[in-house]
């Protein structure tokens, strides 16, 4: 479909829900793991939580090069330019591998010394140094599962892209009941990467069989030295966009270990799971509108693309209102899914109510900073997310956590207090306009 033409409503209904269930079932991992983990007791559950909060820099790595090729490809494809898009993608996957490499070997050799790092007891290290380790010496699996599906994104094949984490989450539910009873807690790693393994190889399989917008032929892997200086152009300041923001909930997961101990950890760590699960579709949504964006402007309609934006918006406050009620009136239903910990579970129903109360500028939020950075305008967002992330939720988590007797619970007032702000900051810039004449 020519997303540039026809119905608004459509274009944002067809893109955004494949996007939503793709995101929805890279959620799934999430949930999965720490469902069948926390039946391992407090540690693994602390383990697992804190890898996470550590990879998110690989996430992180992983998005900002995604979200600069989705940028490019929908530019591409919007201009009917689909052989430059292919192009594109390719240069993009080289970079991408060169980064993902550097990660993986340094996750691998420094596995224990990181989780000691973030804070974790000795007997979290001692337990969970192997899944660690696995987890980030195979990082370049999750590197390029973003990265292919930011191909097929930009492209408006978002099918494709949730057909591959469709693969990649069933296997991973099949195998991670199994793997944990034969390995134990690296069982779940295995699961993890067998899982998403399977899912780039079926990314591959049709990016170079080419049945759909973008098809890439092995002559494309030439280095085009061009091409790659405007991915990275666009991808520095996205990569760190993703970094700043990967960075700070790293803090508050370490700030919330130091002054609350491992059941705190645990607690919160179940929480993010679910924060993630259940924000992951509005993040589908706005993925559909960095898209419609990219393509909107390289079809020269600049107030489609802000109309699709409004619309976007529109939907995700409505998702994100009933996800607020769900986590404010059923906090315990919830978490009783994956612990009776009582310990656990106070500390899981109370960050979760109080993350939740967020949850609309979240979405909000999401929408208008993944529309500029579907513009190109990657820098936008970055100063957004320093200014809320770094200059304001690190220092205002640690006052009220240690300058006040909150302790844990300062950590988790934190995260939506700086949320609104970073949403309200956002929604400002994108009234500006500025990004409408942002070239690519």
């Amino acid at each position: 479909m020519d997303y540039t033409e026809g119905s608004i409503t459509k274009a944002v209904v067809l893109l955004a829900i494949p996007m939503i269930l793709e995101l929805s079932l890279e959620s799934v991992f999430a949930i999965v793991d720490i469902f069948f983990v926390s039946k391992l007791g407090p540690a693994a559950i602390a383990t697992v939580g804190l890898t996470e909060s550590v990879i998110t820099i690989v996430y992180s790595v992983a998005i900002g090069l995604s979200t600069a090729v989705t940028a490019i490809v929908a530019r591409r494809i919007g201009e009917k330019e689909p052989e430059l898009a292919a192009r594109s993608g390719v240069q993009a996957l080289w970079i991408g591998l060169l980064v993902s490499v550097a990660l993986c070997i340094c996750g691998a050799i420094w596995a224990s010394d990181i989780l000691a790092l973030m804070g974790a007891s000795d007997e979290v290290v001692e337990q969970g140094a192997g899944f660690t380790r696995l987890m980030l010496g195979t990082s370049v699996v999750i590197m390029l599962l973003f990265l292919i599906n930011g191909i097929f994104r930009g492209a408006g094949d978002a099918a494709m892209a949730m057909k591959s984490l469709w693969i990649a989450s069933l296997i991973n539910i099949i195998l991670c009941p199994l793997f944990i009873h034969w390995f134990g807690l690296i069982g779940a790693a295995m699961a993890t990467v067998c899982g998403r393994s399977c899912g780039v190889l079926y990314q591959c399989y049709h990016l170079f069989r080419g049945d759909g917008a973008i098809k890439i032929k092995w002559s494309y892997f030439k280095p085009h030295w061009e091409l790659s200086k405007s991915i990275i152009h666009l991808a520095w300041p996205a990569t760190l966009q993703f970094i700043i923001a990967s960075g700070s909930w790293i803090v508050l997961a370490r700030l919330v270990a130091e002054t609350g101990g491992t059941d705190a950890s645990a607690g919160y760590q179940i929480t993010i799971r679910n924060i993630v699960f259940f924000i992951l579709p509005a993040w589908g949504l706005s993925n559909a509108a960095a898209t419609l964006v990219g393509q909107n402007l390289g079809a020269g309609k600049p107030e489609r693309a802000l109309q699709s934006v409004l619309l976007t918006t529109r939907f995700n406050v409505i998702f994100m209102s009933f996800v607020t009620f769900i986590f404010l009136v059923f906090p315990h239903q919830i978490i009783s899914f994956f612990t009776l910990d009582p310990e656990v579970t106070h500390h899981a129903v109370l960050s979760l109510r109080i993350i939740g109360v967020g949850y609309i500028f979240y979405g909000i939020g999401m929408v208008m900073i993944q529309a500029l950075n579907g513009a190109g305008d990657t820098r936008t967002p970055t100063w957004i997310n320093f200014v809320g992330f770094w200059l304001f939720q690190i220092p205002f988590a640690y006052f009220l956590a240690k300058g006040t007797e909150l302790n844990t619970t300062g950590a988790y007032i934190a995260i939506p207090v700086a949320e609104t702000l970073i949403a309200l900051a956002a929604v400002f810039f994108f009234y500006q306009g500025k990004w409408k004449r942002v070239k690519v």
